[in-house]
């Protein structure tokens, strides 16, 4: 890897496009290199993760609304949609916008972190869409999502974003747009100005990831996906982009990050190196912000240890500033302690998740968040003892550039009425590289069949798990298989009207 030196320049620099942080992501997404068999292998667990997570939403209302409004773009030999199987096609910036929905709606799948965050799965929908639209193959759309990962776990590695609250999709635009690239065989010069447009227009506030959270948090990566497809379609007809995006004085930098002053540096692979930052990304074995995961696994073991809830009298997280002043209470969001607040909040709010952990000893993606759930009385009352602190060895650990070291997990003191104390730690999730239970395909498998159980028929479950493993092998055109039919009667629709469906 090679780091970047990253700076605002006056205009009157004239800074050379071969100086320009988007024409050097365009040359590692032009770059031939050969996809490693171990980064293959990763990206066909991650599609059957991002396929579990899919049909697991397909009923929820974000997802039956973007799936509508997907629907009024139809296209002949198009992209597919979740849940309609391969007849079934709209224009493909629609299917990354409906697929993108369905995929972040349980915030259930993969995830990066770093000096920013990320979901690194969120790239594969518009990718795939594109692959899907343009007649692409198995080996074609690895080596798109190759890129796309790398390109955004290399920005999450060294640019901050929420610091200037500024939402983490911000990366997304971005890597999608160069995955897209590589994809194609596009131009440097074309995913150039792809990747310009595609930051340029994805861009937002963290107001959708603060206090009561509203279903835009399942939107907002679909629409960056969205708005990249829609980016490399125009600099494929010859448009152009802001320049330069990243370093200009009225750039995204100077006016949106960390200034005129700023210095960044960002590692990017060399030409001919490998792109494998997919390898240090981690999937959820829980539907929760992935800083609860092993704070969940945690309070399962330590939930057996009492039997009686109510002389319990405190319960202190300590754990990374992330956690701590983002999903914990040093956000001062009062909704993470209100029961009658939304699930997307209580996804969000680690006092919910650790009360809830310990009181059940398991997790589940609907149950764990259902208002029965969330309003049981000694659930309530546990949940107000609980809070976070920032300790820095946990914040350091979280930063750590070590992936042997690095960790996201914390420590759970637990004080009894009687005066008593348990307490333990746990650094990473069971499920990560380095935990007690590190996943492998099977478990990406076992994860897929128990989110389609009881709505993917078990003929098609089969089938596509053939299918998704047999991605390399796949010829041009043959992408559609990828996509799930899950009968209409099981397909619930949202039959609101709205202008595109306006009669």
């Amino acid at each position: 890897m090679k780091e970047h030196d990253l700076r605002v320049h006056p205009e009157k620099d004239r800074l050379p496009r071969s100086e320009q942080l988007a024409w050097k992501i365009a040359q590692v997404a032009v770059d031939p290199v050969e996809v490693e068999t171990e980064v293959e292998d990763m990206i066909v667990n991650r599609v059957i993760d991002n396929a579990s997570v899919a049909v697991a939403s397909v009923n929820r209302r974000p997802v039956m609304s973007a799936r509508a409004e997907a629907l009024a773009h139809r296209r002949e030999g198009g992209a597919t949609l979740f849940g309609m199987g391969p007849d079934v096609r709209v224009h493909a910036e629609w299917a990354a916008w409906a697929n993108g929905t369905a995929v972040r709606e349980l915030d259930y799948h993969d995830t990066f972190l770093a000096a920013e965050y990320s979901h690194p799965g969120d790239n594969i929908p518009g990718i795939l869409a594109v692959a899907q639209q343009c007649h692409r193959s198995g080996a074609d759309l690895i080596r798109g999502v190759a890129t796309g990962y790398e390109i955004q776990i290399d920005l999450v590695r060294a640019i901050c974003l929420h610091k200037h609250k500024i939402d983490h999709v911000a990366h997304l635009g971005p890597s999608v747009a160069a995955g897209i690239g590589t994809l194609l065989g596009l131009s440097p010069e074309v995913i150039y100005q792809a990747i310009g447009q595609a930051l340029h227009v994805t861009t937002a506030t963290r107001q959708s990831r603060k206090g009561e959270i509203s279903s835009w948090k399942a939107y907002a990566p679909a629409h960056a996906g969205k708005m990249a497809v829609e980016s490399v379609d125009r600099a494929m007809m010859g448009e152009t982009s802001p320049t330069p995006i990243y370093e200009g004085e009225d750039g995204v930098i100077a006016w949106m990050l960390d200034g005129k002053d700023a210095h960044y540096r960002v590692p990017l692979p060399e030409a001919g190196e490998p792109k494998r930052a997919i390898l240090s990304s981690y999937t959820k074995e829980h539907s929760a912000e992935y800083q609860s995961q092993a704070l969940i696994d945690l309070a399962f073991r330590m939930g057996k240890k009492i039997s009686d809830w109510d002389k319990v009298k405190d319960i202190l997280i300590e754990t990374s500033h992330h956690t701590h002043y983002v999903i914990g209470t040093g956000s001062n969001d009062p909704q993470k302690f209100d029961p009658k607040a939304s699930r997307e909040t209580l996804d969000h709010s680690i006092m919910y998740i650790v009360a809830v952990a310990l009181q059940d000893g398991c997790w589940h993606q609907v149950h764990s968040y259902a208002p029965e759930r969330a309003n049981r009385p000694d659930t309530v009352r546990l949940w107000q003892k609980i809070r976070t602190i920032e300790k820095p060895e946990w914040t350091a650990r979280y930063h750590e550039t070590n992936p042997d070291k690095k960790a996201f997990g914390g420590r759970i003191i637990i004080t009894m009425e009687d005066g008593s104390v348990l307490e333990d730690e746990l650094a990473v999730a069971n499920a990560h590289t380095l935990g007690a239970t590190p996943w492998g395909r099977a478990d990406y498998i076992r994860k897929f069949r128990m989110l389609a159980e009881n709505v993917v028929p078990e003929h098609e479950i089969k089938r596509f798990l053939e299918v998704a493993q047999e991605l390399p092998k796949l010829k041009a055109g043959e992408l559609h298989k990828l996509e799930i039919h899950i009968p209409e009667h099981d397909l619930r629709q949202n039959t609101a009207q709205g202008i595109f469906n306006f009669k």
